[in-house]
């Protein structure tokens, strides 16, 4: 789908046809869409499918007659499991032009009307805020992934399940991507700070300064959430081996009792002479030597108990 957006008096309009000073939004175009695009802004089509790759790298490109910047931005997957997919952003000298393989938040903010001192026809400033809005997504998602680490916890303090260890499994998962993308991410900023090829006014590279500064503070809040959670695991998987030992401990200590009285009935089953047995020829003989037992399995009991065996 492409939709074509451009400032006029400071309110944006939507166009039925592409203009110069316009924002031309592309979400999952199709290959006639991308060809039309190509006809429409020369760039190379094999450019223009760059984003629709889920495995596409973050990166500068500078061609004649276009700049492509290709960038990771935060997404939930089908399964509502935060991922990072592409974004591909070109400036050519009439237009911008921003590809994207599902409609982010990113971009919905700038239809939305909701960036201030947003304007089409400026494009290295619309670009800058792009980038410092996938930043701060980067920030909300990642606040999002701490409350939900938070409530897992909580319900890992009363009983570990599989459930909960595959959530922590998850966010775990997220938290990788998004330090993969990130350091990406970062590492497109520092070239395009240093690119004398975009024409930048001194407010844009505070901006693009700005950008860089949320980016750093996303990759060490990634960096923080990803070691709590990583402690968290770790941690449980002590619990579940302490609480194992403490069952075979448990299971031991029993098997050890009642060996006892099995090791005594079995003496007394032996096809052997009565004569030769203890207590055989004595009146009340059996409850004797059932007392017997039980007061031996007390006396194990006692001193399995003294050291905390039991």
């Amino acid at each position: 789908m492409i939709s074509i957006y451009k400032t006029i008096e400071d309110d944006m309009v939507v166009l039925d046809k592409i203009e110069e000073g316009c924002w031309i939004s592309a979400i999952h175009p199709n290959e006639e869409e991308l060809s039309f695009l190509q006809e429409e802004t020369g760039i190379d089509l094999d450019d223009l499918r760059a984003p629709l790759d889920d495995e596409e790298r973050s990166r500068i490109e500078l061609e004649d007659g276009y700049n492509m910047i290709l960038v990771d931005i935060p997404s939930l997957d089908e399964k509502d499991r935060y991922v990072t997919i592409p974004l591909g952003i070109y400036m050519t000298k009439e237009h911008i032009i921003t590809i994207c393989l599902e409609e982010s938040p990113v971009l919905k903010a700038f239809v939305n009307r909701r960036v201030r001192e947003f304007y089409t026809f400026k494009k290295t400033r619309f670009v800058f805020q792009i980038l410092y809005r996938n930043a701060a997504s980067y920030l909300r998602y990642l606040r999002i992934i701490d409350k939900k680490s938070e409530q897992v916890e909580e319900k890992l303090h009363f009983s570990p399940r599989n459930q909960e260890l595959i959530e922590l499994l998850e966010l775990e998962k997220s938290l990788v991507y998004f330090t993969t993308s990130l350091r990406s991410n970062e590492a497109v900023l520092e070239k395009l700070i240093k690119l004398e090829s975009i024409k930048k006014y001194p407010e844009d590279t505070e901006l693009l300064e700005d950008v860089i500064i949320e980016n750093k503070q996303a990759i060490e809040m990634t960096a923080i959430y990803r070691d709590i959670i990583n402690g968290t695991r770790e941690l449980l998987s002590t619990i579940i081996d302490n609480r194992l030992n403490n069952v075979m401990k448990y299971l031991t200590s029993i098997t050890l009792v009642m060996a006892i009285p099995t090791v005594i009935s079995g003496i007394y089953g032996m096809n052997v002479s009565g004569k030769w047995m203890p207590l055989s020829q004595t009146p009340y003989g059996f409850y004797i030597v059932c007392g017997i037992m039980v007061l031996i399995c007390v006396i194990v009991l006692l001193i399995l108990r003294k050291r905390k065996m039991v």
